[in-house]
């Protein structure tokens, strides 16, 4: 039996999770016992005034608050027993300002200075929550701004009572991974959705991947997936194998512990042909897989963006490194990377046809897509739309900025892309782990030298902030 060890994700019913942003509709509901829905202009109301102006809320109305700290609304929420629940607020921010509020409980904590983003428009509702404890029978929930802004246009609360997660690590969970149809699948042949982070090139930014800063991201961020970027060129493991490829075992040991998965990720990009790394991808993935064969939380995505290159060049390359891999690991998924620096062949004028036209020839792989929000529009999403309908996808990375990491943040594109992934069960890894100087480095400057701190989002830009977030909100692992 293949094992991964254990290491339990800490934080209690206080800590607090994001769901899915939904744009111009009412959130629907997704757990398994029905959350109850609480209109606000049905609460008590202190410095804030009913609404109907601006489309898309539900029922009659929603709440502008008042532009003055300290302004709320509060709710009286039934429960039928005493325990953890999922409380969302569906809300809108036409300004580029974030709006924070303190959520309280019966008077105790649940979020200090929650964030509540700018939404791009009065009629752009997104949706995001705090896990706190109730009471049996009636509970108080208020929300209450912080600064002089006041709060964003509150539509409703919805409360959720559903059964927690059970605080085991995602990789002891869902045990070995395995492609099932067009979805991945946990050891009891349920699709699941895996959301984490890529580290930066280990070249560069080796000293970001350390004790502090990967546990941070299993508990406190409470990541299921860390894909560890390992460039071949580039001052990568072409000048120093063994170096690199130490530091891979290394970080997938401490993923490991964390309970994590990880994502052995062969970080070709140029030359964009991935027969040129041939040799060494066989060399490297043959000691990879010897030493880690049995461990089940574990991909190996073996070319990260092929281009200039057809299709069928890079089926070639996997059909001939797969079989490598097979010989020292049967179980692990695959994931391959498609053409046109893994875009289906979108950024060179293709689609997804030309892979289920000619599919690469092996079981339990994965095909890579990569977005960057700021730059691939409707184009880039009603293809992934289509794909994962006929193929078996994995986002091994995406940024919410342009393709080069850098320039401003594009969070309602990129929404638009995680309410798709998360419809359809696609996995997803969010570039990168590191305090490179570009927007798309979830860290400051200089956090990685000064060693943190790591946890919260005092040491987070703004993509930081908005990806932890989305992060921190758990999939429904389902195990029976």
């Amino acid at each position: 039996m293949r094992s991964a060890q254990l290491w339990l994700r800490g934080g209690g019913v206080a800590a607090f999770v994001t769901a899915l942003l939904l744009t111009g509709t009412a959130a629907p509901d997704t757990a398994s016992a029905a959350p109850t829905r609480y209109e606000a202009e049905s609460a008590t109301v202190s410095q804030g005034v009913v609404e109907s102006n601006h489309t898309g809320y539900t029922g009659t109305g929603f709440v502008n608050y008042d532009n003055a700290s300290g302004s709320y609304l509060q709710w009286t929420v039934d429960a039928a027993q005493a325990g953890p629940a999922n409380l969302s607020l569906r809300f809108a921010n036409g300004t580029t300002a974030n709006r924070p509020m303190t959520i309280t409980v019966n008077g105790a904590t649940a979020a200090t200075d929650k964030a509540f983003p700018g939404t791009g428009a009065w009629t752009s509702w997104f949706t995001t929550s705090v896990t706190a404890a109730l009471k049996a029978g009636s509970n108080t929930v208020r929300a209450t701004a912080t600064t002089a802004n006041g709060g964003p246009n509150v539509d409703h609360l919805t409360v959720d009572t559903a059964p927690a997660p059970d605080g085991r690590p995602p990789a002891e969970i869902n045990g070995q991974l395995k492609v099932c149809g067009t979805k991945l699948c946990n050891q009891y042949g349920k699709p699941v959705q895996l959301r984490g982070m890529s580290t930066h090139g280990l070249q560069w930014y080796g000293q970001c991947v350390t004790t502090g800063s990967l546990d941070a991201l299993a508990t406190d961020w409470n990541a299921d997936v860390l894909r560890i970027s390992m460039y071949i060129q580039e001052d990568g493991y072409e000048t120093d194998p063994r170096k690199f490829t130490d530091q891979v075992h290394s970080v997938i040991e401490q993923a490991t512990a964390r309970g994590m998965y990880a994502i052995v990720d062969w970080h070709m990009l140029s030359p964009g042909d991935p027969h040129y790394n041939l040799s060494r991808a066989k060399t490297f993935f043959t000691e990879i897989a010897q030493r880690h064969k049995d461990k089940t939380n574990l991909l190996y995505e073996i070319a990260n963006e092929p281009s200039g290159v057809s299709w069928s060049r890079i089926k070639s390359y996997a059909e001939q490194l797969i079989p490598v891999i097979r010989a020292q690991d049967p179980d692990t998924p695959v994931l391959v990377g498609t053409r046109a620096w893994s875009s289906l062949g979108v950024s060179e004028g293709g689609d997804e046809s030309e892979i289920v036209n000619n599919p690469v020839q092996a079981s339990n792989i994965m095909y890579t897509f990569h977005f960057y929000a700021a730059s691939h529009g409707t184009e880039y999403l009603n293809t992934l739309s289509r794909a994962a309908d006929r193929l078996p996808l994995f986002v091994t990375e995406f940024g919410t900025q342009t393709a080069s990491g850098d320039g401003g943040n594009d969070f309602g594109r990129s929404q638009q892309y995680l309410d798709l992934m998360a419809s359809k069960k696609i996995s997803w890894v969010n570039w990168n782990y590191s305090d490179d100087s570009r927007s798309g480095a979830v860290f400051n400057s200089g956090t990685c030298n000064s060693n943190g701190p790591w946890a919260g989002t005092s040491s987070l830009k703004p993509a930081g902030v908005w990806v932890r977030d989305r992060i921190r909100t758990p999939d429904d692992f389902p195990t029976g």
